[in-house]
């Protein structure tokens, strides 16, 4: 299992070292030597050039810690998440991810990652159990900092009426739950195709108007444009800083990666390795957050994930877990690609994304 960690962890860097900015690469690059070649001008046909040759992977790399080196200017420390940084950067404040299992796979991740840069730091979990009804809460003692993780499934409320779990489209009354968070993580989208004995609500209300059912997207653009209501007339005189994950893929299709249709995640070991579009191409509710976020009042960062996880058919749990939960191919591991969403959330944070 170690091995298995550690090779995602270095999938997760290299697709991240993409991404980041050009000293961000440069410290992802750590890990990448020289090759020497040989060259016709050497004294000896036996001799090299040692300046010259070709970028190869060494995992002998890096050499050293940039956190634990003493010597190094703040203007050359090139690491891409300090745990330590972010807590005292959050003192005092509370951080809270709103949504579905997928912000609770970031939040988790976030959590292990804090953890990882300050083994020491006393934390209280609230409840004790960890059950989440409707919320989870962790607390970094020392620093004063609140991660809090809400179950929200849609955003918009369900509520229980005599006709049954009606989905409101237009109401969004859970949202007081939301307010005195200073960061707020959010995301939805992979709850609304389902259908069936999953399906946790049973009509559907917009403009006062109950029905059965309704087109899908439809109903998560209204909800989403409800959600924005809220944000701009709630926050926007605020100093809360607002995100939304972009939406997670899954891969229970292999004609989406170019394999066969009846392909899954299972058994995946290696990421799509392509510079081009995915072949799949883009999920279309990602253009209507897009369209929904550029309309609002309040700013709200776009963690624009879905493209670079399109790419990770390998990084499900099902390969890793056996199984247990049956063929998860939504879900993400942890330690794993929600490292790299948390990287990329510590750049947004400390502007290391311009």
């Amino acid at each position: 299992m170690g091995i298995i960690n550690t090779r995602r962890a270095g999938i997760a860097a290299a697709i991240v070292a993409a991404l980041l900015a050009a000293c961000t690469a440069a410290a992802a690059a750590a890990a990448i030597t020289i090759s020497r070649k040989h060259h016709q001008h050497q004294k000896s046909s036996g001799s090299c050039d040692m300046f010259a040759g070709a970028w190869v992977a060494d995992e002998a790399y890096p050499l050293y810690d940039s956190a634990s080196c003493p010597f190094i200017r703040s203007e050359f420390d090139c690491r891409r998440f300090d745990g330590v940084a972010l807590l005292r950067m959050w003192a005092g404040k509370k951080v809270m991810f709103v949504g579905d299992s997928l912000a609770l796979n970031q939040y988790e991740s976030l959590l292990c990652m804090i953890h990882a840069a300050a083994p020491d730091a006393t934390t209280t979990v609230s409840p004790r159990s960890g059950k989440i009804s409707p919320s989870t809460t962790v607390t970094f003692e020392e620093y004063n900092v609140t991660l809090v993780y809400y179950l929200t499934h849609y955003l918009v409320d369900i509520v229980t009426e005599k006709a049954g779990r009606v989905l409101k489209l237009d109401q969004i009354d859970e949202a007081r739950n939301w307010l005195g968070a200073d960061v707020l993580v959010f995301d939805s989208w992979h709850w609304w195709p389902r259908s069936g004995p999953t399906q946790p609500w049973d009509y559907i209300e917009a403009d006062g108007k109950v029905m059965r059912d309704m087109d899908r997207t439809v109903a998560f653009t209204r909800a989403l444009k409800t959600w924005a209501g809220w944000v701009d007339a709630n926050l926007l005189q605020t100093t809360t800083q607002v995100f939304f994950q972009g939406i997670s893929p899954s891969h229970y299709k292999g004609q989406e990666w170019g394999a066969s249709p009846k392909k899954t995640c299972m058994g995946e070991m290696e990421p799509l390795n392509s510079t081009g579009p995915y072949p799949g191409g883009p999920i279309p509710q990602q253009e209507i957050i897009r369209g929904v976020l550029a309309g609002m009042a309040k700013p709200v960062y776009l963690l624009d994930f879905t493209f670079l996880s399109q790419l990770r058919k390998d990084a499900h749990p099902t390969k890793y877990d056996g199984g247990i939960f049956g063929q998860d191919c939504t879900h993400w591991c942890v330690a794993g690609l929600p490292d790299t969403w948390n990287i990329l959330f510590y750049a947004a944070l400390t502007g290391q994304d311009d």
